[in-house]
């Protein structure tokens, strides 16, 4: 059983990240799902970005950590697109890291004030023509913490879709969140 922290995306915690998290728990694994928008839901996601952009990220970053509260057992971080910023500064900079997930998006290390910690296993997973993870600097970062990172993997689906995880979601690939989710949980029972 592995504790896994996961942080939604910027349609908000909707029924796709819970239905994903209840994935995770039916292989016997604790997920919390922090809610970094309290309650809010966006149908598009350039709303939901907008008001993620009115939060400010780094207050995103700064709920993420609050949610973390001062757990002192191991934890894997996980976050959805948005999510992975309060997820890798966590997994970055926290000692009881053990494992950190990165759907759909990746920052440079450099953003957190550290290398990524050696002692971290750390799964990347994004479309291979996602203009957000492709275009936006996400594959790069990704390719450099591979690159640097012994521990780390970096997993590409074909299409080109963003948050194709969310069962709730018009982009939502059954195929390739299947892959996602057995990839997942290799790293959750390690």
């Amino acid at each position: 059983m592995t504790h896994v922290l996961l942080f939604h995306h910027a349609h908000g915690l909707t029924a796709g990240v819970h239905a994903f998290a209840d994935r995770l728990r039916s292989e016997g694994h604790v997920v919390d799902t922090p809610d970094l928008f309290d309650g809010r839901t966006f149908t598009a996601l350039d709303e939901g970005v907008a008001h993620a952009e009115q939060i400010g990220f780094g207050s995103i970053i700064e709920r993420g950590a609050a949610a973390a509260g001062d757990r002192r057992g191991p934890v894997v971080y996980a976050g959805f697109s948005l999510g992975v910023l309060p997820a890798q500064m966590l997994a970055q900079t926290l000692p009881n890291a053990v494992g950190a997930l990165l759907y759909h998006s990746c920052v440079p290390t450099s953003e957190f004030g550290s290398e990524w910690p050696q002692r971290v296993p750390v799964q990347i997973h994004a479309m291979d023509a996602d203009p957000y993870f492709v275009d936006d600097g996400d594959l790069d970062a990704a390719t450099e913490l591979v690159r640097s990172t012994p521990a780390a993997s970096l997993y590409l689906y074909p299409g080109g879709d963003h948050l194709f995880t969310d069962e709730t979601l018009s982009c939502y690939d059954a195929g390739a969140t299947a892959d996602v989710v057995r990839r997942t949980l290799t790293l959750l029972d390690s």
